[in-house]
């Protein structure tokens, strides 16, 4: 990922539950945002296994701009990378935001089962591919019609 990429954001409605920190800053840090079994999952490379961690659990998502704190229903606005070369875009979900590349914006929100769904449904098509920790440790990829596929189950 080149740092100097153009930068493709999409802002999606949250849920009340959503969190959104940016590190060095008031409230929770970005080292509090982590999902242990998703994490688990791409240790083990097992598809199934990160469908379940999706299907029950927060992933953590880099934001341009954190959600209003005093708007819960506010969350923020989704950073998605468009590769400057071809101008297809990747959505990135971390299971730590200590995973997230520091190039990336600062900012992390912490999305649950329902918000990927409603992203991937409403993006899906212009959306080429899903990293998942794509610094590692343990790197995956997927398509968004899988990942939305295996939400579905």
């Amino acid at each position: 990922m080149a740092s100097g990429a153009q930068k493709k954001s999409k802002r999606v409605g949250g849920h009340p539950a959503t969190k959104a920190a940016k590190a060095g800053k008031g409230g929770p840090t970005a080292e509090e945002f982590r999902s242990q079994a998703l994490a688990e999952a791409l240790e083990r490379q097992d598809m199934a296994a990160v469908a379940l961690a999706l299907r029950n659990g927060n992933t953590v998502v880099p934001l341009m701009k954190a959600g209003d704190r005093d708007r819960p229903l506010e969350s923020g606005e989704v950073w998605t990378y468009r590769d400057p070369n071809t101008g297809e875009i990747a959505l990135l979900l971390f299971s730590d935001a200590r995973n997230k590349p520091a190039n990336l914006p600062p900012a992390v929100g912490l999305q649950g089962p329902e918000w990927l769904k409603v992203f991937l449904g409403r993006y899906g098509e212009q959306i080429t591919t899903v990293f998942l920790d794509i610094a590692g440790p343990h790197p995956m990829q997927a398509s968004p019609a899988d990942l939305l596929a295996a939400l579905e189950l």
